[in-house]
């Protein structure tokens, strides 16, 4: 069972790295952003530079590329033309579908973080300083990208076409980002937004990140005082259930027209 879904993972990675708007909106992208945004803005936020603050977030919304755009936008591109309907017909077992997935978000998610990292050190991003912010950075990592996977599969749901996934799931991600503190600093956010934001994963996974990539110091700057490291853990976590229950009520084999 485990080398079917080996097998069914490296088709995955197969597909996707042939499919340029994936490889577009995926890895290059954020890629792009980076780069622009550190090449463009300076100065300091509360003692730490821009660059530093801004790298974190941008991790964080790669896991989101990686796991929530990456699958709500391509599983309902496969619904539509058929390779879900051909796949449920065959005798391999259904969790291998989804195990393939999972190991593609894994790999993608990797690689995106890699990049981004590697981008970050050319504009002098630090690394985690210590053994246990490496391990805040691994566990985030784990929750978050597991969290932007379960809903992106539940939420390819949410597309009728093929077509329309990139106009149904790009402009909330986009959202989420501005008020989940990746462009900007997120204390310098309205009250309001900072209330909406605290209720999607992606705020506390730019936490999370910030704690692993800026010093304690920096936690003085968070809107609670701290990093609230459990209780991203915690949210993380809640939104990791609430994304399998999401998926197994609302993911479609089929198209409606399909029956």
């Amino acid at each position: 069972m485990t080398g079917l879904a080996l097998a069914q993972g490296r088709i995955e990675v197969k597909q996707f790295a042939r499919t340029r708007e994936s490889l577009v909106f995926t890895l290059v992208f954020p890629a792009i952003i980076l780069l622009i945004f550190g090449a463009i803005f300076s100065g300091d936020i509360d003692g730490i530079s821009f660059k530093q603050y801004f790298a974190a977030g941008m991790i964080a919304s790669g896991l989101m590329s990686s796991g929530f755009q990456n699958l709500a936008i391509t599983i309902p591109i496969e619904r539509d033309r058929g390779v879900l309907k051909r796949y449920r017909s065959t005798p391999m077992p259904k969790w291998v579908f989804f195990a393939g997935k999972i190991i593609q978000v894994g790999v993608i998610g990797f690689f995106a973080t890699v990049i981004l990292l590697v981008i970050g050190m050319f504009y002098g991003l630090d690394l985690p300083s210590s053994p246990e912010k490496w391990f805040t950075l691994l566990w985030v990592w784990l929750l978050g990208l597991t969290a932007c996977t379960l809903l992106g599969i539940a939420f390819s749901a949410a597309a009728r076409t093929g077509r329309s996934g990139p106009a149904v799931v790009t402009p909330i991600a986009l959202i989420l980002q501005f008020i989940s503190g990746v462009f900007f600093p997120f204390t310098q956010l309205p009250h309001w937004m900072q209330q909406i934001a605290a209720f999607f994963p992606l705020k506390w996974i730019c936490q999370g990140m910030r704690a692993a990539f800026l010093p304690d110091s920096f936690a003085a700057s968070e809107p609670a005082g701290s990093f609230e490291l459990g209780k991203v853990a915690l949210i993380l976590g809640a939104w990791c259930i609430v994304g399998l229950v999401a998926s197994l009520l609302f993911f479609r084999w089929t198209t409606k027209r399909d029956g």
